[in-house]
């Protein structure tokens, strides 16, 4: 047992250089390669989340000028639907007004030929009123101008 400690004590005292360059060897590759390589991948992980930051807030403000957008073609839209309804309406009330004046005017011309219409009954009534005495006188001219005779 003591010569597989001696043994194991050479072997441990062997092995003293290649643990001090593990060591030695560790601590080199963490100063160039796993530090630097740490720096850059933090670097690049505050450059990914400051683009999607960048991003969101590009969005954000993409929404807000599309709310605006919207916000303000309602407005002109219903400024336009408004000057059509006031439109519409103006138009309605000429028509009316039109419609009256026509009205009006078929009333009055109704009226002017009533009245000539009349006057017309009455001449021809009058004319006829006439024509029947001179009928009269006629027939009874003839008739009376034969028994004389």
């Amino acid at each position: 047992m003591e010569q597989t400690l001696q043994a194991l004590g050479g072997i441990l005292l062997k092995s003293i250089p290649t643990i001090v360059f593990l060591i030695i060897l560790h601590f080199y590759l963490k100063a160039v390669l796993f530090g630097p390589l740490d720096r850059i991948l933090k670097q690049r992980r505050e450059l990914t989340e400051g683009a999607r930051k960048v991003a969101q807030d590009s969005l954000a403000a993409a929404a807000r000028k599309a709310d605006e957008y919207e916000a303000k073609l309602r407005d002109a839209r219903a400024v336009v639907y408004k000057e059509q309804e006031e439109m519409r309406k103006r138009w309605l009330e000429e028509q009316g007004d039109e419609v009256a004046q026509a009205r009006t005017r078929m009333e009055a011309s109704v009226k002017t030929a009533r009245e000539a219409l009349a006057a017309d009954a009455a001449a021809a009534q009058a004319s006829l009123k006439d024509a029947s005495s001179a009928l009269a006188d006629q027939i009874a001219e003839t008739v009376l101008g034969r028994r004389s005779a």
